[in-house]
């Protein structure tokens, strides 16, 4: 007999492969789109950008999430093909953006090291006429990991367009202080567990505090991602953080609220329980 355990492991694989194989059509099928998460300047309160987050509509399974297609992208090799067409779209959709804004992409250890991937940024920026000084590529100390010496001569040529070059989930990695000595980063992203923490224990609270200054020391922008109460906004104010980005500021929204979330935003965050009370 076939025990339950055995069957349901089975059952698992097989709804994975499936799912591969509909994720290698879900461009041609137009299910893939892009939804877009601001970033906020804590002291002005003002938008700076917006980052980038895909997002598959399965015909049959619905909205599925990044953390569940994501990681068959990448053990199938798909997510070059993802990638790229992210980093188009975002740049395509950028350009028409009612104020010059930076737009955020991350990029993918396969991408980082896709013989092509230089190339690739330059003529996504040379045909969607997006300025260099625009886009922003989002990499993980994880991705760096596999050939650093490889990454950081792919990451200087990029940069040498012009383009920003952003540290994703700082923090959470083994080599963060080699990584930043060898190479100029212009953006820190503090994990979002560090930012949950930090207004309730004293470690995470004292990583922040090293981290935003170490930031400062090394003229690179510093944000706090996962802001989720005005507790942690304030904390991080208080601690110099430069931006902020989470769901108590903006969920992430489509392109074609872009424009009202920047008017929203623009004389200053006001939290929806403040926006409510002004409005009755």
């Amino acid at each position: 007999p076939i025990c339950f355990f055995e069957a349901s492991d089975d059952q698992a694989a097989r709804d994975r492969r499936a799912l591969q194989r509909d994720l290698e059509h879900a461009i041609e099928a137009d299910q893939l789109f892009l939804v877009y998460q601001p970033f906020l300047d804590i002291r002005k309160g003002r938008v700076t950008g917006f980052e980038a987050l895909l997002r598959w509509q399965h015909p049959v399974r619905g909205l599925i999430p990044p953390s569940v297609f994501i990681p068959i992208a990448e053990e199938s090799g798909s997510i070059l093909e993802i990638g790229d067409w992210v980093l188009r779209k975002a740049c395509q959709e950028a350009v028409n953006w009612t104020q010059p804004l930076t737009v955020a992409v991350n990029v993918s250890g396969a991408q980082l090291y896709n013989a092509n991937f230089v190339q690739d940024v330059h003529k996504v920026l040379l045909e969607t006429g997006l300025s260099p000084r625009r886009l922003e590529i989002e990499i993980t100390e994880t991705a760096l990991v596999r050939d650093f010496n490889r990454a950081l001569a792919t990451l200087r040529r990029i940069k040498g367009f012009g383009v920003r070059i952003a540290m994703d989930d700082f923090g959470t990695g083994y080599s963060s202080l080699s990584y930043l000595r060898s190479f100029p980063f212009d953006k820190l992203k503090i994990d979002k567990s560090f930012v949950r923490d930090a207004t309730a224990t004293h470690g995470s609270k004292s990583i922040v505090r090293a981290v935003i200054s170490l930031g400062k020391s090394l003229g690179m922008t510093t944000i706090a991602e996962g802001i989720e109460t005005i507790e942690q906004l304030n904390h991080m104010r208080a601690e110099g953080c430069n931006e902020a980005q989470g769901f108590l500021l903006s969920h992430p929204v489509p392109v074609t609220e872009i424009a009202g979330k920047i008017l929203e935003l623009r004389n200053g965050f006001k939290p929806a329980v403040v926006r409510n009370a002004m409005a009755s």
